[in-house]
């Protein structure tokens, strides 16, 4: 676990739905995750230096605050690890197609990075699609990126009752969130059943850092788009169980301020 990354799983999974934390607080996170004080205030520093978080004072106490722009990712990643919508699919494909100018290429390739976060998988050269991707978010991250102007974005029903097997296998890859999935599940399996509160804190962050990172690899598919013996849905289950109890077993350590 790398601080700055840390970091963004602690205002995830701690501070959400707030965007605020005292200093002292994030110290006394990360010093429980094993980092020193000055490696904390310098990961600080830096993430406030590329605008990541903002401070404020209040009274002799120093504060940050995610910025809008990093809110808004972690709002995206609660919702789809955290709050995931388990409903019955709608049939309709969200299909975003763009035409991004060659000059444009570093923000073009950032926002496909965010693209996949959000769930959306690539079947050929510039056209991206999801069966589950949230509309208003896609249309906010053409926003961030200025985009616009180059992209069209819809929906689409489905003519065929068959699901599209071919259609999913050629847009998303799931062998890395297989693989990762299996290795989540062995550590939930490897918890430990009673706890210390500290202990329970630093189980559940490094639990949370790790499925967090696996929404780059899972679009979140519905079962009937779902490949035959992918267990991503089984094990998120079970850790959102084990989450809370973990939360439960770390008592106020998990409290922000």
């Amino acid at each position: 676990m790398r601080a700055r990354s840390t970091l963004f799983t602690l205002y995830t999974e701690l501070v959400y739905p707030g965007d605020t934390v005292w200093v002292g607080r994030l110290v006394r996170w990360m010093e429980l995750l094993g980092f020193s004080e000055p490696a904390v205030r310098a990961a600080v520093s830096r993430s406030a230096a590329r605008g990541w978080i903002v401070p404020e004072r209040r009274g002799r106490r120093a504060y940050y605050r995610l910025s809008p722009r990093v809110y808004w990712q972690v709002r995206q990643v609660r919702r789809r690890l955290c709050d995931g919508d388990r409903s019955a699919w709608d049939g309709r494909w969200r299909i975003l197609v763009y035409a991004v100018p060659e000059g444009m290429r570093s923000q073009r390739d950032k926002f496909r990075n965010e693209l996949v976060m959000l769930g959306y998988g690539t079947p050929a050269p510039g056209v991206w699609i999801s069966p589950t991707a949230d509309l208003a978010a896609t249309t906010e991250l053409v926003g961030f990126y200025e985009l616009a102007p180059y992209v069209e974005l819809f929906q689409a029903e489905r003519l065929s009752a068959e699901p599209a097997q071919n259609l999913v296998s050629r847009a998303f890859h799931l062998e890395e969130a297989e693989k990762r999935y299996r290795e989540l599940e062995r550590r939930l399996r490897a918890l430990p059943r009673q706890p210390r509160p500290a202990e329970a804190f630093v189980e559940l962050v490094q639990l949370v850092h790790e499925a967090r990172k696996i929404l780059f690899f899972d679009p979140g598919l519905p079962p009937e788009l779902t490949p035959a013996g992918f267990n991503g849905a089984a094990v998120l289950d079970a850790f959102a169980a084990e989450r809370q109890r973990l939360r439960q077993a770390a008592g106020g350590l998990v409290n922000a301020e």
